[in-house]
């Protein structure tokens, strides 16, 4: 449905039955236990100009409905009538919401009525977005990743997932979620004694005491989460741009393993895939096409100075190896090739001042499994090898393509960080220099610093780990993080600053435009 600003005024009560007028008549009374119930909040999310998915969650087969309008007191309002939800598809409802240009915050509301009676409605749940803008204006988001890692979940005694509420309060336009938005193959214990004496006290789910195998225990992951009213509160306040690392699936995972897990029953990761891939597309709001359904990687333009670039380096990689291949091959695919030219076309494409990557694992840190490599690093600081194969590729592209102002976003080694590479200290010197910032965990165990493999170039500008010697530290110890983005309006200075779990700034840097 294609409506403007205009129209959104206008309707008013030309809309019928409103919700509220259907939930406040004298004349209709309902068993309570007959009204669906929300019961994962609301979140919104793959944003464009004049469009942005919908998301909320049923108790039960229902009827998603949504009302939409340009202000909080929901004046001029107009109902939307949304998809059914249905245990096939984890009783999550998603929306695309179009023909919005002409607004810039929407505020939805978001309802389910009972299949057999709409009468039947559950209470409604709002929030509200941010639509990206058509001209150039201020422009703040956030990033991180890893979210109930390593045994740490919701423990209400310490305020749940705080970290959540501190990003909330900075306001931001937009979320980046790096990826490991679940931990599907690390269960939770009831509590764990803590190094000091203290307890660590964790909301417990069935899904959440052991690994998942099946689809409904995926959804159980996601589910879990949402448990948190921090996290719930903040969906409902900032849209969300999603990424899929490992965990969502199991640790390191690469397509075509097969486990030796004695935890699983089912082997073949490439099922337990499929399950993880269906069950993070349930309960995020990514757009899909029908043309290339199941596929993650996407871009999203945010106003002209602004345009974001989400990677997949999950699903078309290689199996994780020694990566010393001299050549380039399948096993060294790491983007992969539909990924890659897709990736340099849109880079060419791209009409914004600043093309942010952002990447769910980084590029120089040396990320190990086992007597194997799971990210891009090799360890071996001479020329390119492996899966650095593809990636210098890659940067040599966005050098001849003349491709100007790139950073680099990531998350996954739980700590953060911010890195500067540069042709000057590299083994491999064909490419132009460029900022990799990375931040994390968000409410998991902390780790870290790791080695930086100097293929590349990188030199270490700032970074904040646990104390030596120490590792997998709880979420109470402080060591979690973000990252925040702003963008200037006028001047398109874009300045990277690393916080803390309680808003403090860590470090900030501040990156000057370079014009073509």
């Amino acid at each position: 449905m294609r409506y403007s600003r205009r129209d959104v005024l206008g309707w008013g009560v030309k809309a019928g039955a409103a919700l509220g007028a259907v939930s406040v008549a004298p004349s209709i009374v309902l068993a309570e236990s007959r009204r669906p119930q929300v019961t994962s909040g609301v979140m919104s999310g793959d944003m464009l100009s004049d469009r942005a998915m919908l998301w909320s969650r049923s108790d039960r087969p229902a009827r998603m409905l949504v009302e939409l309008a340009d202000n909080p007191a929901f004046h001029g309002a107009r109902q939307v009538r949304g998809p059914e939800v249905l245990p096939s598809g984890g009783l999550a409802g998603k929306l695309d919401v179009v023909g919005l240009g002409d607004i810039d915050m929407l505020h939805y509301r978001v309802r389910f009525a009972a299949l057999d009676d709409p009468r039947a409605l559950s209470e409604p749940v709002e929030g509200r977005l941010r639509l990206p803008p058509s001209q150039s204006r201020d422009v703040r988001f956030v990033w991180s990743g890893d979210t109930v890692g390593q045994g740490w979940g919701i423990d209400e005694s310490r305020g749940g997932m705080t970290i959540y509420d501190t990003m909330r309060r900075q306001r931001p336009d937009f979320f980046i979620h790096s990826g490991d938005t679940v931990y599907a193959d690390g269960p939770l214990e009831e509590s764990v004694t803590l190094a000091n004496g203290e307890t660590w006290r964790n909301v417990v789910t069935p899904a959440k005491q052991k690994v998942a195998e099946t689809l409904d225990e995926y959804r159980g992951q996601h589910s879990y989460n949402l448990l948190d009213a921090n996290l719930r509160r903040f969906n409902a306040e900032v849209p969300m741009l999603a990424q899929w690392d490992d965990h969502e699936t199991t640790n390191n995972w690469y397509p075509g393993e097969w486990l030796e897990d004695e935890r699983y029953t089912e082997k073949n990761v490439s099922l337990l895939a499929a399950r993880g891939r269906q069950a993070f597309l349930e309960h995020t709001p990514v757009r899909q096409r029908p043309t290339a359904p199941g596929r993650i990687h996407r871009r999203f333009a945010y106003g002209p100075s602004l345009e974001v670039f989400m990677l997949d380096m999950r699903t078309y990689r290689g199996a994780n190896s020694r990566n010393r291949q001299t050549e380039s091959t399948a096993q060294t695919a790491f983007l992969g090739e539909d990924q890659f030219d897709w990736l340099r076309r849109s880079l060419k494409e791209s009409t914004a001042t600043w093309k942010v990557i952002a990447s769910d694992m980084p590029i120089g840190l040396v990320v190990s499994d086992g007597d194997a490599y799971e990210a891009i690093a090799n360890g071996d600081s001479g020329a390119p090898l492996g899966r650095e194969l593809e990636i210098a590729r890659l940067l040599r592209a966005i050098r001849d393509d003349k491709i100007k102002n790139v950073v680099w976003l990531t998350a996954d080694v739980h700590y953060t960080a911010a890195h500067h590479y540069s042709p000057e200290r590299a083994s491999f010197q064909e490419f132009a220099p460029f900022w990799e910032f990375v931040s994390g965990p968000l409410h998991a165990g902390t780790f870290g610093p790791g080695e930086l493999d100097t293929t590349f170039g990188p030199e270490v500008i700032f970074q904040k780990a646990p104390p030596e010697g120490e590792s997998n530290l709880p979420p109470s110890r402080g060591y979690q993080f973000f990252g925040q983005v702003d963008l200037d309006g006028d001047s398109e200075t874009l300045t990277v600053s690393l916080m803390d779990a309680a808003g403090n700034m860590l470090h900030r840097q501040q990156l000057t435009p370079e014009r073509v």
